[in-house]
């Protein structure tokens, strides 16, 4: 993959990653996680997957028709929202979607191992938007995923076609093949990119599991996919620091009744500057 550049020995990593990110729709920024926070997050992954089909079922999860996801990954772990707190994706945000952006979501990735051409056809492996709206070149969202395992080609490295973000017609899926590129990255690395770019899930043919945690980030006035808040609870969300708790959405919840509406600037649901 040639946009790659490594935050820990090159001072002006921020600034050639979004120049990259710019200009062909992604970057990958390699030494991001440390081998004991990738030994962390592989542990818990396998645990929320375990709890998540014994909270949801195996049955239901089938009939969502997706591969390998984990929803709120946050509430059987700790160390997922110890992930919104690494500076290096905090300095991404800030530089792209401000200061103010929140999480869209946060979803973990399993992605299992398949015989060639046995993969089932879901979503996730058909090219398409995170953000499926161009508007005119403002950028709205982006998207860091965070390479747990590497990201090969054998083993279902995310598929980009590179320079198809915002833009109000899409490639021609007829030459994808020809246009796309496995977005390969070293383990621990982050890959980032805007939200329009079209990509999709590559095939995993390695014989063992892949995994990723992709996190999307939006404006502060795009409505999340998960309510984070409440889905963590008040308790929960107050524990973390507080760029933290403004990534969750806790600046910038709805009031309910008058009582939370008439309240002093310091204790509104919704800060001002939430831009």
């Amino acid at each position: 993959m040639k946009p790659l550049v490594d935050c820990r020995n090159d001072p002006a990593w921020l600034s050639k990653a979004v120049a990259m990110m710019h200009a062909d729709g992604y970057v990958a920024v390699s030494g991001v996680l440390d081998e004991a926070m990738l030994e962390r997050v592989r542990d818990a992954m396998y645990r929320a997957q375990k709890q998540i089909v014994a909270d949801v079922g195996q049955d239901r999860l089938q009939r969502a028709g997706e591969l390998g996801v984990l929803r709120i990954v946050a509430k059987y772990d700790q160390v997922f929202l110890d992930l919104l707190a690494l500076p290096q994706i905090v300095a991404v945000i800030d530089a792209t979607v401000s200061e103010t952006a929140i999480l869209h979501l946060q979803n973990g990735f399993i992605l299992p191992s398949f015989k060639p051409g046995e993969a089932p056809s879901v979503f996730q492996n058909r090219y398409h938007m995170d953000f499926p709206r161009v508007l005119n070149g403002y950028l709205m969202s982006i998207n860091v995923m965070l390479a747990i395992d590497e990201f090969r080609a054998d083993n279902g490295a995310t598929l980009i076609i590179p320079g198809s973000h915002q833009k109000s017609r899409p490639p021609d899926f007829a030459k994808a093949d020809e246009l796309m590129v496995p977005a390969t990255c070293p383990q621990g690395s982050m890959l980032v990119f805007d939200s329009t770019l079209y990509h999709a899930a590559g095939p995993n043919t390695s014989g063992a599991d892949r995994l990723a945690i992709n996190h999307q980030f939006t404006r502060s006035y795009v409505k999340q996919q998960i309510d984070y808040v409440r889905a963590l609870g008040d308790d929960v969300v107050l524990r973390q620091p507080q760029r933290t708790q403004q990534l969750l959405g806790w600046y910038t919840r709805v009031v309910t009744s008058l009582d939370e509406y008439y309240q002093p600037p310091d204790k509104r649901l919704y800060r001002s500057g939430q831009g």
